[in-house]
């Protein structure tokens, strides 16, 4: 790596240090020691179109909620703002469509906060441990190929009836038919495949042969296709639908008040499309998770819009990747803005371009090569992601995540024109003669990330003569056409963060029949073995093995791996919002849901009138 920003080279510390503590095992263990967090300032990343003469709203005087008692039993703490403060406003990006609230219903058709509703197998606290949610506890035989949960006897769905193993049996079922068509179906594939899950998904199994199979109410079991020592962690997407509901009217359900059920902290007041979601408490939930917030807004708005909102109080908090320098600048220059940055690693995500490598001319690796070594990485970071956003990224896993080698790979797919051209002429091609004009295609990116495709573009044209056409794709038509098969994508850029903590989740993406098609049956085997083993060190060498496949055979360029730093109104409060072991601030990974254990902690401070609208 060269030429790394001081903000990055500082970020870069605390993802370090937060993987330390991070990368985990199956089931609950216990809190690891974590390596010391670096003392720093808060530096901000990332928006777009800036209203700078945006100034929060006068103050106005709240009074405190100490002491006062919630319907579902909590007590709000000493600085709370009373009961008809505590609620939590965000935006969400109103040109994302948004069809369902069920995560395992769709994941690329639902936006703003979602999945609050139901409740996971497991949640994650803000050091990404497992805890205990739907399932009290859970095991696996001996070799990792059955994992037994055992849902919480008292869990009951909001209409009163309890929550049992037969509604995620069904919602598993329905998850997998080929029917269906799930848009994250290869996420229970390997490694750690669910038995007959590509069986059911390809329709050469009926749907009750799928290894997940309710032993008696409150006893759910997974089998696997292969050991998983890291299965627990993988079940975190498991939010359940009711299996009554589900039958009478159908998987969306959820969207409809009238209809909708909850066994999770929140039940659903309001879906408005393209304009809003409106969640409010479930005073009737019974699981661990209770919630001292008493409503969540989710309010639909363009992404160059945040920045501006949040300045003006309309919205509690805005991501990093919604900030960009004109942001940056402002907050720098304001110390009140400053002081409610929170910076984290959000999902360790890299942003990377990738081929249809079965199809000429990208079936060549020469080709694949020749474009590898055109990225001029710190230059397209300065230029148009912003140095305190991102740093540079030579493989696929993030400097500090579990089993990475981005040191080691770094000469692989680095920045040198000369070598572009002369594996470009190699390839036939020589200065771009006879190359097809392509097409880069991106999913719904920001004016900073369309920036540097274009630079890419650019880059491709002026050093090798090949021209190459930037379109901006909404993300339901990028993401059909990416899941096509064959895939309709000959070319794009795209990123991907973690679903769970092993080098097998973010590895197995390019497994051979996964999201992208480059087939390599080396790979395949190495990840495999890796993914199965309960060899610490054996494992680690595999999937670093494995990894330097993917660099050298070009399954990707790899671009730039994300730094996160958004903002959050000091009147948010709550345990799992301090810093965590490593250093990280704020709302972590995966977010406000019933995946994470931040809805059982945040609440509404009682100086909220100094700074909301």
């Amino acid at each position: 790596m060269t030429r790394t920003h001081k903000g990055a080279r500082w970020a870069l510390a605390l993802v370090i240090a937060l993987l330390v503590t991070a990368c985990g095992g199956a089931a609950p263990a216990a809190e690891p020691t974590a390596a010391p967090a670096e003392e720093a300032t808060a530096i901000p990343t990332a928006a777009s179109v800036i209203d700078a003469t945006a100034v929060p709203p006068e103050p106005t005087a709240v009074p405190s909620g100490a002491g006062e008692t919630l319907p579902n039993g909590n007590v709000l703490p000493d600085d709370a703002a009373p009961v008809a403060d505590q609620v939590y406003k965000v935006y969400y990006d109103s040109t994302l469509n948004f069809e369902t609230v069920d995560f395992l219903v769709s994941v690329y058709n639902e936006a703003g906060v979602t999945n609050i509703h139901s409740e996971p197998l497991i949640r994650l606290d803000n050091n990404f441990i497992p805890q205990p949610a739907a399932a009290l506890s859970w095991s696996s035989n001996a070799d990792g190929t059955e994992w037994t949960f055992n849902l919480d006897p008292n869990l009951n769905w909001s209409d009163g009836t309890p929550v049992t193993a037969a509604d995620y049996v069904t919602t598993f079922q329905y998850a997998a038919n080929k029917d269906h068509a799930w848009d994250f179906a290869w996420f229970f594939q390997a490694p750690g495949e669910i038995k007959n899950w590509s069986k059911v998904n390809a329709g050469e199994v009926p749907d009750d042969q799928l290894g997940v199979v309710a032993k008696d109410a409150k006893t759910l079991v997974f089998t696997t296709e292969t050991p998983a020592p890291f299965f627990a962690a993988k079940a975190l997407y498991s939010t359940p639908l009711q299996k009554a509901a589900f039958e009478k009217y159908g998987p969306y359900y959820n969207n409809d008040p009238k209809t909708s059920v909850s066994c999770g902290p929140f039940m659903l007041k309001e879906f408005t499309k393209g304009e809003r979601v409106i969640w409010v408490a479930n005073d009737s939930y019974t699981g661990t998770n209770k919630p001292f917030i008493r409503e969540i807004q989710s309010i639909a708005a363009k992404a160059e819009t945040f920045f501006a909102g949040y300045r003006a109080g309309e919205v509690d908090s805005v991501g990093g990747e919604n900030l960009d320098q004109a942001a940056v600048d402002i907050i720098q220059a304001d110390p009140e803005l400053k002081s409610q940055v929170r910076v984290n690693a959000n999902d360790f995500r890299t942003d990377y371009l990738f081929f249809d490598n079965q199809t000429a001319p990208f079936n060549d690796v020469k080709v694949r090569q020749a474009f590898s070594h055109l990225i001029d990485r710190d230059g397209l970071i300065a230029g148009a992601i912003g140095t305190t956003q991102a740093i540079p990224a030579y493989s696929f896993l993030m400097p500090g995540f579990h089993s990475e080698n981005s040191k080691a790979l770094s000469g692989i797919q680095n920045f040198d024109v000369e070598k572009a051209k002369a594996l470009i002429a190699e390839a036939g091609f020589p200065e771009g003669k006879g190359f097809p004009k392509i097409t880069l295609w991106l999913r719904n990116e920001n004016q900073s990330r369309q920036a540097a495709a274009q630079a890419i573009a650019d880059s491709i044209k002026t050093n090798l003569g090949i021209e190459v056409e930037v379109s901006n794709k909404e993300q339901k038509v990028f993401m059909e056409a990416l899941n096509s098969k064959p895939t309709k994508v000959q070319f794009g850029m795209v990123s991907y963060g973690i679903d769970f903590f092993d080098a097998s989740n973010m590895l197995g993406v390019f497994n051979t029949g996964g999201r992208h098609n480059w087939n390599n049956a080396a790979y395949d085997a190495l990840v495999a073995e890796a993914s199965a083993s309960n060899d610490q060190t054996g494992r680690i060498a595999q999937f670093q093995e494995a990894e330097k496949l993917l660099v050298e055979d070009v399954g990707g360029i790899f671009l730039f791996h994300r730094v996160n730093s958004g903002l959050l109104k000091p009147y948010v409060g709550g345990s799992q919002l301090e810093p965590n072991k490593a250093g990280f601030s704020g709302i972590q990974w995966p977010g406000m849901s019933a995946y994470s254990t931040v809805p059982g902690s945040m609440y509404i401070k009682n100086n909220v009138g100094e700074y909301r609208k």
